[in-house]
């Protein structure tokens, strides 16, 4: 099988940047910026970015230029003592383990965060919450039925079939589902 040149031996998009500065995406042979690189960290795509004229691996330097970018624009993550901290580790005598263990320590971040997350939909999709969900919706249903009814001077209308209910709060439960999973 021949060696895909817009790749590297790990299968990660080579990315090129020249002396103007400019991101050229060997894959989709397209010039591309700092935000488009910051859509495929999130995407899981791998890729390693290559000064064009020496071929020199700088993905680390364009990374830390995205996180650079992001709390520059208020997308803070990175608390002033922990940079001071990370400076300060800088020539120390424990300086080559710093990157295993911050890497470890976000990795366990990461599973903790994605086992929350489904932990989070099971207990809306049928789990614990899922009955108090729909009691709540039920309830906070008859009683704005009921102040419309009363506001309006007209008799409460006759509750709508079973499927009908149903089906709307399945809607109103997706609708929560989709506003926690943004959240996460």
């Amino acid at each position: 099988m021949a060696k895909n040149p817009n790749r590297d031996e790990s299968g990660a998009v080579i990315i090129k940047k020249y002396a103007n500065r400019r991101l050229y995406n060997t894959e989709t042979s397209s010039y591309i910026t700092l935000d488009h690189l910051a859509t495929m960290v999130r995407e899981g795509r791998e890729f390693r970015v290559l000064d064009a004229r020496s071929d020199e691996d700088i993905t680390r330097n364009v990374l830390t230029q995205i996180i650079m970018d992001e709390e520059s624009r208020g997308q803070t993550m990175l608390p002033v003592n922990f940079l001071r901290q990370l400076i300060s580790m800088y020539g120390d005598s424990m300086q080559a383990m710093v990157p295993q263990y911050l890497e470890a320590s976000m990795e366990a971040f990461r599973r903790n965060q994605a086992q929350f997350n489904e932990a989070m939909k099971g207990a809306f999709a049928g789990g614990p919450f899922a009955d108090i969900a729909r009691r709540n919706m039920e309830m906070f249903e008859a009683a704005t039925k009921a102040f419309q009814a009363t506001k309006s001077g007209a008799a409460p209308a006759a509750p709508a079939s079973k499927d009908d209910e149903l089906a709307a709060l399945k809607s109103q439960l997706a609708e929560l589902q989709s506003k926690i999973e943004k959240l996460g």
